[in-house]
């Protein structure tokens, strides 16, 4: 009592008990913050570990859920997103290889695979898109015939010599897409933005580029035969050399 009392009667050193006592508390705190952030770290590290394995597993079922989980990894923790899409990119790379003419002709059907289709749909979220704004996706080579991608985000993705042969791309967002030398024949591009796009030396043959935005879209060397390009925006596109007919 005779203490109090006496701290009392000395505000200085009061005001000096009082202020280490909230520094120590804000010391609590940050502390406590610091173990719950490199606690949370290495949860995420090891969810990341688990749903690429199941990535891997032998049953569809369970490459499904892997491909969930990393969806919501991507989700709800920004920093890990870049290594989940290339994760998953090199996936569908690995697994939807580009195939030679003759195999492609020996091929009964061009049917996707469930899991390519979900994910690429991770890939070509809007949301996810938002966050790789100086990154890259690489599906060059591959052959991703028979895929959904209406509405996708692949703007600047690179899809150099990717057979995309009657895939549906209607209202995709392709600006500055690289789509040099790929095969989009039959697809569906309706009302697709393929803005600044690179699509030199391209099969385009009977594709559907109806009300598609071509600003300045490089088209050198493409073949354009029997193309649909009713109310396509043209302005500043480059047809250089590109094949309109035959």
């Amino acid at each position: 009592m005779l203490t109090y009392i006496g701290n009392f009667n000395h505000p200085e050193k009061n005001h000096a008990i009082n202020e280490n006592l909230f520094f120590d508390i804000i010391l609590g705190i940050i502390n406590r913050q610091d173990k719950q952030q490199h606690t949370s770290q290495r949860s995420i590290k090891k969810r990341l570990r688990m749903a690429v394995d199941k990535l891997h597993h032998q049953k569809l079922d369970v490459r499904l859920q892997g491909i969930a989980e990393l969806e919501k990894l991507a989700n709800y923790h920004g920093q890990e997103n870049w290594e989940i899409m290339e994760v998953l990119t090199a996936f569908v790379r690995q697994n939807s290889l580009y195939k030679t003419h003759q195999e492609v002709k020996s091929q009964s059907s061009p049917n996707i695979h469930p899991d390519i289709q979900a994910s690429l749909k991770v890939l070509t979220k809007t949301d996810t898109q938002k966050s790789l704004a100086s990154e890259q996706l690489d599906l060059s080579y591959t052959d991703l015939r028979g895929a959904n991608l209406s509405g996708g985000n692949l703007a600047g993705v690179n899809l150099y010599q990717a057979n995309l042969s009657g895939v549906n791309l209607a209202g995709a967002n392709l600006s500055g897409a690289i789509l040099c030398a790929a095969n989009l024949s039959q697809a569906n591009l309706a009302g697709a933005n393929l803005s600044e796009a690179i699509i030199s030396s391209a099969n385009l043959s009977g594709a559907n580029l109806a009300k598609a935005n071509l600003v300045k879209a490089n088209f050198y060397l493409a073949n354009l035969s029997q193309t649909n390009l009713q109310d396509a925006i043209l302005d500043g596109a480059n047809f250089r050399e590109a094949k309109f007919s035959g």
